[in-house]
């Protein structure tokens, strides 16, 4: 499989990264990636998407900063 470009790859990335595509599919996007630095970048970003997302979920705001995020969405929503 030859052809591979960011725009292709970027579309295949979820299959990809869920091992759901065919090994010469596989192998061209793994070239593809290791000569491609953004693409690269993207691929490390998006495997790190969901520890951030836990990082993230696991900090509880303190009351008072709680309590200014919900007048300040409720002020935007109205």
């Amino acid at each position: 499989m030859t052809g591979i470009v960011c725009a292709s790859a970027l579309e295949r990335m979820m299959d990809y990264l869920e091992g759901a595509v065919a090994a010469d599919l596989r192998s061209a996007l793994e070239a593809h990636f290791a000569s491609c630095e953004r693409c690269t970048a993207f691929v490390a970003s998006y495997r790190e998407t969901p520890r951030i997302l836990r990082e993230a979920t696991e900090v509880e705001l303190p009351p008072e900063r709680a309590l200014a995020m919900r007048a300040f969405l409720r002020a935007r929503r109205d």
